[in-house]
Protein backbone atom coordinates (compact mmCIF):
# COMPACT_ATOMS: atom_id res chain seq x y z
CA UNK A 1 0.00 0.00 0.00
CA UNK A 2 1.32 3.47 -0.83
CA UNK A 3 2.38 6.10 1.31
CA UNK A 4 -0.80 8.75 1.86
CA UNK A 5 0.40 12.10 -0.14
CA UNK A 6 1.14 14.71 2.23
CA UNK A 7 -1.40 17.56 0.43
CA UNK A 8 -4.05 15.35 -0.58
CA UNK A 9 -7.17 16.90 -1.53
CA UNK A 10 -5.56 20.48 -0.59
CA UNK A 11 -5.47 23.56 -3.09
CA UNK A 12 -2.82 25.41 -2.43
CA UNK A 13 -1.83 29.12 -4.21
CA UNK A 14 1.92 29.52 -5.49
CA UNK A 15 3.33 32.87 -5.94
CA UNK A 16 6.73 33.40 -8.04
CA UNK A 17 5.97 30.09 -9.25
CA UNK A 18 7.33 30.10 -12.60
CA UNK A 19 10.53 29.87 -11.56
CA UNK A 20 13.19 28.58 -8.87
CA UNK A 21 11.70 27.82 -5.49
CA UNK A 22 8.11 28.73 -6.38
CA UNK A 23 8.56 25.97 -9.54
CA UNK A 24 9.96 23.42 -7.13
CA UNK A 25 7.23 23.76 -4.71
CA UNK A 26 4.57 23.87 -7.12
CA UNK A 27 5.90 20.29 -8.85
CA UNK A 28 6.58 18.79 -5.35
CA UNK A 29 3.00 19.43 -3.74
CA UNK A 30 1.29 18.63 -6.84
CA UNK A 31 3.32 15.21 -6.47
CA UNK A 32 1.91 15.27 -2.96
CA UNK A 33 -1.57 15.15 -3.81
CA UNK A 34 -2.57 19.26 -4.13
CA UNK A 35 -4.57 20.64 -6.73
CA UNK A 36 -2.11 23.69 -7.27
CA UNK A 37 -2.76 27.50 -8.43
CA UNK A 38 0.67 29.04 -10.33
CA UNK A 39 1.02 32.43 -10.02
CA UNK A 40 3.35 34.36 -11.95
CA UNK A 41 4.04 37.13 -14.58
CA UNK A 42 5.99 34.94 -16.96
CA UNK A 43 2.91 32.95 -19.46
CA UNK A 44 5.52 30.74 -21.50
CA UNK A 45 7.22 29.46 -18.02
CA UNK A 46 3.84 29.12 -16.39
CA UNK A 47 2.08 27.05 -19.63
CA UNK A 48 5.58 24.71 -19.63
CA UNK A 49 4.88 24.18 -15.58
CA UNK A 50 1.25 23.34 -16.29
CA UNK A 51 2.32 20.90 -19.13
CA UNK A 52 5.23 19.37 -17.14
CA UNK A 53 3.09 18.91 -13.96
CA UNK A 54 -0.16 17.55 -16.20
CA UNK A 55 1.97 15.27 -17.67
CA UNK A 56 2.98 13.76 -14.26
CA UNK A 57 -0.73 13.18 -13.48
CA UNK A 58 -0.86 16.32 -11.16
CA UNK A 59 -3.91 19.04 -11.22
CA UNK A 60 -2.22 22.29 -12.47
CA UNK A 61 -3.91 26.11 -12.86
CA UNK A 62 -1.87 29.01 -14.11
CA UNK A 63 -2.93 31.82 -13.23
CA UNK A 64 -0.68 35.14 -14.70
CA UNK A 65 -0.57 37.85 -12.01
CA UNK A 66 1.34 40.79 -10.46
CA UNK A 67 0.76 40.45 -6.86
CA UNK A 68 1.96 44.23 -6.16
CA UNK A 69 -1.73 44.71 -7.54
CA UNK A 70 -5.08 44.44 -5.50
CA UNK A 71 -7.08 43.62 -8.03
CA UNK A 72 -4.78 40.86 -9.65
CA UNK A 73 -4.39 38.90 -6.30
CA UNK A 74 -7.87 39.47 -5.61
CA UNK A 75 -8.70 37.85 -9.05
CA UNK A 76 -5.78 34.88 -8.59
CA UNK A 77 -8.35 33.69 -5.21
CA UNK A 78 -11.50 33.95 -6.82
CA UNK A 79 -10.33 32.27 -9.60
CA UNK A 80 -8.72 29.42 -7.33
CA UNK A 81 -12.33 29.04 -5.42
CA UNK A 82 -14.18 29.06 -8.86
CA UNK A 83 -12.21 26.12 -10.05
CA UNK A 84 -11.79 24.39 -7.09
CA UNK A 85 -14.50 25.14 -4.34
CA UNK A 86 -11.61 25.92 -1.52
CA UNK A 87 -8.67 26.95 -0.51
CA UNK A 88 -6.30 25.45 1.60
CA UNK A 89 -2.92 26.80 1.34
CA UNK A 90 -1.30 30.70 0.38
CA UNK A 91 2.92 30.58 -0.62
CA UNK A 92 3.61 33.62 -0.65
CA UNK A 93 7.08 33.38 -2.90
CA UNK A 94 7.08 36.21 -5.33
CA UNK A 95 10.16 38.31 -4.89
CA UNK A 96 12.56 40.35 -6.36
CA UNK A 97 16.23 41.41 -5.50
CA UNK A 98 17.74 45.03 -5.83
CA UNK A 99 21.56 45.44 -5.25
CA UNK A 100 23.03 48.56 -4.33
CA UNK A 101 23.81 50.85 -1.42
CA UNK A 102 21.04 53.22 0.21
CA UNK A 103 22.41 56.41 -1.59
CA UNK A 104 22.61 54.23 -5.03
CA UNK A 105 18.89 53.15 -4.68
CA UNK A 106 16.40 54.54 -6.79
CA UNK A 107 13.35 55.29 -5.29
CA UNK A 108 11.61 53.72 -8.03
CA UNK A 109 13.93 50.24 -7.25
CA UNK A 110 13.02 50.20 -3.56
CA UNK A 111 9.65 50.71 -4.12
CA UNK A 112 9.23 48.07 -6.67
CA UNK A 113 11.20 45.91 -4.09
CA UNK A 114 8.72 46.68 -1.17
CA UNK A 115 5.96 46.34 -3.17
CA UNK A 116 6.81 42.97 -4.42
CA UNK A 117 8.20 41.43 -1.52
CA UNK A 118 5.64 43.09 1.30
CA UNK A 119 2.98 44.15 -0.19
CA UNK A 120 2.21 41.10 -1.94
CA UNK A 121 2.29 38.78 0.97
CA UNK A 122 -0.34 41.59 2.56
CA UNK A 123 -2.07 41.45 -0.66
CA UNK A 124 -2.72 38.02 -1.12
CA UNK A 125 -2.72 37.04 2.34
CA UNK A 126 -5.54 40.11 2.41
CA UNK A 127 -7.82 37.84 -0.19
CA UNK A 128 -6.70 34.05 0.62
CA UNK A 129 -7.39 34.55 4.46
CA UNK A 130 -11.46 34.66 4.19
CA UNK A 131 -11.21 31.49 2.19
CA UNK A 132 -8.70 29.77 4.21
CA UNK A 133 -10.75 30.22 7.34
CA UNK A 134 -13.70 28.40 4.99
CA UNK A 135 -11.98 25.50 5.37
CA UNK A 136 -11.53 23.18 8.47
CA UNK A 137 -7.98 24.75 8.86
CA UNK A 138 -4.94 25.86 6.79
CA UNK A 139 -1.16 26.76 6.36
CA UNK A 140 0.34 30.52 4.77
CA UNK A 141 4.10 29.87 4.59
CA UNK A 142 5.92 33.30 3.29
CA UNK A 143 9.32 33.36 1.77
CA UNK A 144 11.37 35.42 4.02
CA UNK A 145 15.53 35.54 3.99
CA UNK A 146 18.31 34.79 6.34
CA UNK A 147 18.58 38.73 5.47
CA UNK A 148 15.56 39.59 7.25
CA UNK A 149 17.87 38.88 10.36
CA UNK A 150 21.42 39.77 8.63
CA UNK A 151 22.37 43.28 7.24
CA UNK A 152 24.22 43.25 4.43
CA UNK A 153 26.13 46.13 2.26
CA UNK A 154 24.21 46.81 -1.04
CA UNK A 155 21.15 44.64 -0.14
CA UNK A 156 19.44 47.80 1.96
CA UNK A 157 15.80 47.51 -0.31
CA UNK A 158 16.04 43.65 -0.11
CA UNK A 159 17.24 43.38 3.92
CA UNK A 160 14.36 46.10 4.54
CA UNK A 161 11.58 44.23 2.24
CA UNK A 162 12.94 40.30 4.14
CA UNK A 163 12.83 41.99 7.46
CA UNK A 164 9.30 42.84 6.90
CA UNK A 165 8.27 39.76 5.67
CA UNK A 166 9.48 37.95 9.00
CA UNK A 167 7.74 40.93 11.33
CA UNK A 168 4.90 40.44 9.02
CA UNK A 169 4.30 36.74 9.48
CA UNK A 170 4.38 36.90 13.16
CA UNK A 171 2.13 39.43 13.55
CA UNK A 172 0.06 37.35 10.88
CA UNK A 173 0.34 33.98 12.88
CA UNK A 174 -1.00 35.85 16.13
CA UNK A 175 -4.36 37.00 14.56
CA UNK A 176 -5.35 33.54 13.58
CA UNK A 177 -3.25 30.89 15.94
CA UNK A 178 -5.70 28.49 15.82
CA UNK A 179 -7.14 28.45 12.41
CA UNK A 180 -4.31 29.32 10.14
CA UNK A 181 -0.85 28.23 10.76
CA UNK A 182 1.37 30.69 9.10
CA UNK A 183 5.26 30.56 8.99
CA UNK A 184 8.05 32.21 7.35
CA UNK A 185 11.11 30.07 5.32
CA UNK A 186 14.25 31.95 5.36
CA UNK A 187 16.62 30.47 2.92
CA UNK A 188 19.97 31.28 2.24
CA UNK A 189 21.71 30.77 -1.37
CA UNK A 190 19.72 28.82 -3.52
CA UNK A 191 20.87 28.36 -7.21
CA UNK A 192 17.18 30.65 -8.57
CA UNK A 193 17.24 33.30 -11.53
CA UNK A 194 17.84 35.47 -8.55
CA UNK A 195 21.20 34.35 -7.56
CA UNK A 196 22.05 34.45 -11.20
CA UNK A 197 21.43 37.82 -11.14
CA UNK A 198 23.56 38.58 -8.16
CA UNK A 199 26.45 36.20 -9.99
CA UNK A 200 26.35 38.52 -12.84
CA UNK A 201 26.93 41.74 -11.05
CA UNK A 202 29.22 40.69 -8.54
CA UNK A 203 31.02 38.05 -10.94
CA UNK A 204 31.74 40.29 -14.39
CA UNK A 205 33.00 38.26 -16.86
CA UNK A 206 33.88 35.73 -14.36
CA UNK A 207 30.75 34.09 -13.19
CA UNK A 208 32.18 30.86 -12.39
CA UNK A 209 34.58 32.35 -10.09
CA UNK A 210 31.98 34.50 -8.51
CA UNK A 211 29.63 31.01 -8.01
CA UNK A 212 32.56 29.44 -6.44
CA UNK A 213 32.92 32.31 -4.13
CA UNK A 214 29.22 32.18 -3.25
CA UNK A 215 29.78 28.41 -2.28
CA UNK A 216 32.22 28.91 -0.60
CA UNK A 217 31.10 31.75 1.67
CA UNK A 218 28.34 28.37 2.94
CA UNK A 219 29.67 26.32 5.82
CA UNK A 220 27.84 23.58 4.17
CA UNK A 221 30.29 24.04 1.18
CA UNK A 222 27.50 24.69 -1.81
CA UNK A 223 24.35 26.56 -2.88
CA UNK A 224 21.35 25.13 -2.50
CA UNK A 225 19.13 23.90 -5.05
CA UNK A 226 15.40 25.13 -5.34
CA UNK A 227 14.11 22.09 -4.44
CA UNK A 228 15.69 21.52 -1.22
CA UNK A 229 13.81 24.54 0.06
CA UNK A 230 10.50 23.32 -1.53
CA UNK A 231 10.96 20.63 0.60
CA UNK A 232 10.45 22.48 4.04
CA UNK A 233 7.92 24.47 2.33
CA UNK A 234 6.16 21.37 2.16
CA UNK A 235 6.74 20.77 5.83
CA UNK A 236 5.02 23.71 7.25
CA UNK A 237 2.18 23.54 4.85
CA UNK A 238 1.24 19.75 5.84
CA UNK A 239 -0.27 18.45 9.51
CA UNK A 240 3.89 17.49 10.05
CA UNK A 241 3.91 20.89 11.28
CA UNK A 242 0.33 21.32 13.15
CA UNK A 243 2.54 22.76 16.15
CA UNK A 244 4.70 25.31 14.70
CA UNK A 245 3.05 28.62 13.36
CA UNK A 246 4.57 32.51 13.83
CA UNK A 247 8.41 30.79 12.86
CA UNK A 248 10.93 31.04 10.85
CA UNK A 249 12.90 28.24 9.50
CA UNK A 250 16.35 29.27 8.31
CA UNK A 251 17.48 27.32 5.21
CA UNK A 252 20.91 28.49 4.73
CA UNK A 253 23.68 25.82 5.38
CA UNK A 254 24.46 27.32 8.38
CA UNK A 255 25.37 30.74 6.46
CA UNK A 256 23.60 32.83 9.63
CA UNK A 257 25.48 30.81 12.21
CA UNK A 258 28.58 32.16 11.44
Amino acid sequence: MSAKKKLQGRVAIITGATSGIGRATAILFADEGAKVVAVGRRRQKGEELVDLITKKGGEVLYVAADVSKAADCKRVVNTTVENYGRLDILFNNAGVIHIGKITDTSEEDYDRVMDINVKGVYLASKYAIPEILKSEGGAIINTGSIYGNLGAASYTAYCASKGAVLNLTRAMAMEYPDRIRINCVSPGSVMTDMLDEEIKIWGGDQPEQQKAKFAAMQPIGRIAAPEEIAKVVLFLASDDASYITGASIDVDGGFSTQ
